[in-house]
């Protein structure tokens, strides 16, 4: 039996319990280790009866990070730009909890009981949702559903540009209207049909298309420079990583040190940050994951464009079929 089919075998043999491993890896760990880490709470009113709350909070050391606010207004306008998850007022009839469960229901459980396991007699708070989850979608489970068959798309676009052989502008071209079609797609989806994401219809549409070009201008570019191999590479980087480190079933700082923040300098998390702020705060703390987003999608489409090819060029025809080379005739 030839030598480089045993090794293809073998390399088989190898390499799929090493991706399944990988996988397994990626998806299991950081949700069996979730917990808030430096997770942004407000805590309102005066002293000393904010001091005393916010010595409850720190006693889980490394779980908040705690703002100060004057007054529940303050509070709530922080809630409302994203700037803290949730914020504790304290009252003359004792405290009282502000969430945000649009910005993710399990954070709002979380402060619930938090705030909860200081009432006395453990009764629990009076909590009041500034920003809530649309009805279709109380729990959050169809946002967080949905970057992974964003990543899908984005992964899709890019290998079918690279496989089509489509080089330089007609493929950059290919990409971008592939993935704004996704996002009218998508949005038409989800906002219009289900109701799970309730903001500026067209601007959500483009944050859709935006994430899935991130995906797949990269993984095309990937494959621009070192062929096949590459879509592998754009595909485990955006959907094994990228959609398991996201974040978006709970929050970023619920993961672990450091996958929260790795997860939101990739496509699907930060688009999932970014569909989140445009869908429900009205694009409160979106800059930095547009920006995320658009470095990708420039940095993947400048490769495209300067890609010599993106799929290994046919066999010359001088090649003879026994895979010699064809001697040139003799004159005369």
């Amino acid at each position: 039996m030839p030598a480089a089919p045993n090794r293809r075998a073998v390399a088989a043999v190898l390499l799929v319990p090493l991706v399944v491993t990988l996988a397994l890896w990626a998806f299991s760990w950081p949700a069996a280790r979730i917990a808030p880490r430096d997770l942004p709470v407000g805590i309102a009113g005066a002293a000393p009866a904010a001091d005393q709350l916010q010595k409850q909070f720190e006693r889980r050391e490394g779980a908040f990070e705690i703002h100060r606010y004057e007054d529940a207004a303050a509070a709530r306008t922080a809630i409302e730009e994203r700037v803290v998850y949730g914020a504790v007022v304290v009252t003359e009839k004792g405290p009282r909890l502000l969430t945000a469960s649009a910005a993710g229901p399990v954070v709002a459980q979380l402060l619930t009981e938090a705030a909860g396991a200081g009432a006395p007699g453990g009764s629990g708070v009076p909590v009041t949702d500034v920003v809530a989850a649309p009805a279709a979608d109380p729990r959050g489970s169809a946002l967080g559903a949905s970057i992974l068959p964003l990543a899908i798309a984005g992964v899709a676009a890019g290998a079918a540009v690279s496989m089509l052989g489509l080089r330089g502008a007609r493929g950059a071209v290919t990409l971008i209207g592939a993935a704004a079609l996704v996002g009218i797609a998508a949005t038409a989806l989800t906002h219009s049909w289900l109701g799970v994401i309730t903001g500026d219809w067209w601007t959500e549409a483009g944050v859709i298309g935006l994430t899935v070009l991130a995906i797949g201008a990269p993984v095309a570019g990937l494959a621009a420079l070192v062929g096949t191999p590459g879509i592998g590479v754009g595909a485990m980087l955006m959907v094994l990583l990228g959609n398991s480190f996201s974040g978006v079933t709970s929050a970023p700082e619920m993961l672990p040190d450091p996958v929260g923040a790795i997860g939101q300098w990739l496509p699907p998390g930060a688009g999932g940050s970014l569909l989140r702020s445009v869908a429900f705060f009205d694009g409160s703390a979106g800059g930095g994951p547009a920006l995320t987003l658009a470095a990708w999608a420039l940095l993947g489409i400048a490769t495209v464009l300067a890609g010599r090819r993106t799929r290994p060029e046919p066999a010359a025809d001088s090649a003879a079929p026994g895979g010699r080379e064809r001697e040139p005739a003799l004159a005369g």
